[in-house]
């Protein structure tokens, strides 16, 4: 009787799983909806192929439906935006979209934290206020050791969470240690799909950086920047617990560590592959280097660098590859640039991807796989700002930061320490390949989504110390 129980059991949950998977696949187009594509595996619909490559998927996408179109990742239905001249009217809806609903989610599966009267407006004037006060203080950290991912991570970790005093209470190596293991998992954490082995690593190496994290901000004396402090104040404020701040603080870790370092890798790499480019930009730092640091700072003479700062820029079409994503809290009607009007269901995701279009978009930036150091410059040099599609002027041909209210706070920060330290680097050292004729890694096809890409591999390199230094 108990086996007989048991079947009956087994054969109850199949049924119910049954019928919950005809309910989810029952969806079908209403009309003015935008074209919909469920995939082929009831539920899951198009969640392993988004995982694996969200790019080549959704290119695949857009040749098959256009510009819009809603997919089934996951049991969630996602509508996804294409087309950067209808961009804003996502970005500045905030009646019926909701960003703050699904940043919960992820800040939940990653770092395992909740804050639940946190005021996202608040942190960001914060932040507003600390950045300029931040930037001096990576230009003198920014040559400590290793490769450009692990230095600007060093300089930033220290700028952030030492201060001036540089606490050795925590050591920053370990720190690092630690951090690249969660990095790693990270596109998985957020995904939910973890096996049991990498779950138990993710949750001990959470464990290990909310105790090396856990003095910083504490008090005048601990060392920590005047920002953390602040930052740790305003946790309090809102009922954070000390449990709560820990976790917190591994959040701004990641958010002020995770992408200048893998920007600083692409561009060091593409300008040691790109002779003229790395000649430019050469030329362009030689002139700062002489001219008269008492009348003119350092700090000054750099935020005049067109050449450099359209190789950046390019670096960042290449690379940065976010998903700007909204909850539909309220239907709504999208209204498209082109005239077309389509409806969105609440309970849906609306997904923007830049990296797509505008940014790899052959009508908007010709050849787009290749590195152009100068695809931002005009011919007598000026800053180039007037790119097109469909014969319209796009407000957005790059977004690297993202737009709107929600757009990257860091970004001033971000672009001055990278802009120190490659000045840095070029000015101290001589560098070459190791292979002459080395080309760029391929990038994890993974982070797709997930802000700056990681590369699959290394670029060899030597370099010794410039003579006149």
């Amino acid at each position: 009787s108990r086996l007989r129980a048991m079947i009956w059991t087994i054969l109850l949950i199949v049924q119910g799983i049954l019928i919950l998977f005809i309910l989810v696949s029952k969806r079908s187009r209403s009309e003015k909806e935008p074209p919909l594509d469920k995939g082929v595996i009831p539920w899951l619909g198009h969640a392993l192929e988004f995982g694996r490559d969200a790019s080549k998927f959704l290119t695949r996408m857009k040749v098959k439906h256009g510009d819009i179109f809603t997919v089934r990742v996951a049991g969630r239905y996602v509508t996804v935006l294409l087309d950067p001249s209808s961009y804003d009217a996502v970005i500045e809806d905030s009646v019926s979209l909701d960003f703050t609903r699904y940043a919960q989610v992820l800040m939940d599966r990653i770092f395992s934290l909740r804050l639940p009267h946190h005021n996202p407006a608040v942190e960001k004037a914060m932040m507003k206020q600390y950045v300029p006060i931040l930037i001096p203080s990576t230009l003198s950290l920014a040559l400590l050791c290793g490769p450009a991912q692990k230095q600007l991570y060093m300089a930033g970790y220290l700028t952030h969470f030492e201060g001036e005093q540089k606490s050795n209470r925590t050591d920053p190596i370990a720190v690092y240690v630690e951090y690249r293991k969660f990095d790693n998992l990270l596109t998985k954490m957020a995904r939910t799909m973890l096996k049991p082995e990498e779950k138990r690593t993710a949750h001990s190496v959470r464990v290990r950086l909310w105790d090396l994290l856990a003095p910083a901000g504490l008090g005048e004396g601990s060392g920590s920047s005047t920002w953390l402090r602040c930052y740790r104040h305003l946790l309090q404020e809102e009922g954070a617990d000390e449990e709560t701040q820990r976790r917190a603080l591994l959040l701004q870790l990641w958010a002020t560590q995770g992408n200048v370092g893998p920007a600083a890798f692409w561009l060091l790499g593409f300008l040691l592959t790109n002779p003229e480019a790395m000649r430019a930009v050469k030329k362009e730092f030689s002139k700062i280097s002489g001219q008269d640091s008492a009348q003119c700072p350092l700090l000054d003479r750099l935020q005049h660098t067109p050449v450099f700062d359209s190789a950046l820029e390019e670096t960042l079409r290449l690379s940065a590859a976010p998903f700007i994503t909204r909850e539909v809290v309220q239907a709504k009607t999208l209204h498209m640039a082109d005239g077309q009007e389509y409806k969105l269901r609440s309970g849906d995701r609306v997904c923007l991807f830049p990296f797509i279009s505008p940014q790899m978009d052959p009508e908007i930036h010709q050849e787009p796989q290749r590195f152009k150091y100068d695809r931002f410059l005009n011919q007598e040099g000026s800053v180039k700002k007037d790119f097109f599609k469909g014969g319209r002027r796009l407000k957005y041909y790059t977004m690297p930061w993202g737009a709107g209210t929600n757009g990257c706070v860091g970004k001033h920060f971000a672009i001055s320490s990278i802009r120190q330290f490659v000045y840095l680097v070029l000015s101290h050292l001589e560098l070459e390949l190791c292979d002459p004729e080395a080309q760029m890694p391929e990038v994890n096809s993974s982070r797709y989504g997930f802000g700056m890409l990681q590369p699959e591999g290394d670029l060899a390199i030597r370099y010794k110390p410039r003579r006149s230094h």
